[in-house]
């Protein structure tokens, strides 16, 4: 068909060539990009694979705590600690940063210590996004502080206890 777009969504072409791109095996954990005068924030979550395990208890609580104040290559802010899922924030605790894939490892490995468990609980990875700015961290982590609420574990907010700041993160 002349005068056609060769890359238009309904053409079997582009169908055909969506198809054949390679699929990701492991998510992406881009280096952090340092903004002149900006802090590096990243939000990060981890989730658990194992569905007869739940997160949202004291002892767990306890050991996420002291398992992130042993992995100081980044300094853990706020965090909301979800029945099956961790969301928090972080900045480097060195620099240039360590990588936070190989961070979310060894807290995941010293977790597992802390609480005794003989296998782990954790997905192997986690998901991380760099905040862009100040009002991109106040969106991000006012959506996180609502979790609770949305997923109907708490009237408001504050009731649910498995949330804190562990470090100050300022802008």
């Amino acid at each position: 068909m002349e005068g056609a777009n060769p890359f238009a969504p309904n053409d079997d072409k582009w169908k055909q060539g969506m198809n054949e791109l390679p699929q990701r095996k492991q998510l992406a954990h881009p280096p952090p990009v340092e903004r002149f005068n900006q802090p590096v924030v990243l939000f990060v979550t981890a989730c658990i694979q194992d569905e007869e395990f739940t997160l949202s208890r004291k002892d767990v609580h306890i050991a996420l705590l002291q398992a992130w104040e042993m992995s100081n290559a980044w300094r853990v802010g706020a965090y909301m600690i979800m029945p099956d899922h961790v969301h928090l924030f972080c900045v480097p605790g060195t620099f240039p940063p360590f990588g936070i894939k190989n961070w979310n490892k060894f807290w995941k490995g010293r977790f597992r210590r802390i609480m005794k468990l003989d296998r782990t609980v954790w997905q192997r990875d986690c998901w991380d996004t760099q905040m862009r700015d100040y009002d991109h961290y106040v969106e991000k982590r006012s959506y996180v502080r609502e979790n609770p609420v949305r997923k109907g574990l708490a009237a408001r907010t504050e009731d649910w206890p498995y949330q804190g700041e562990l470090n100050v993160i300022r802008w």
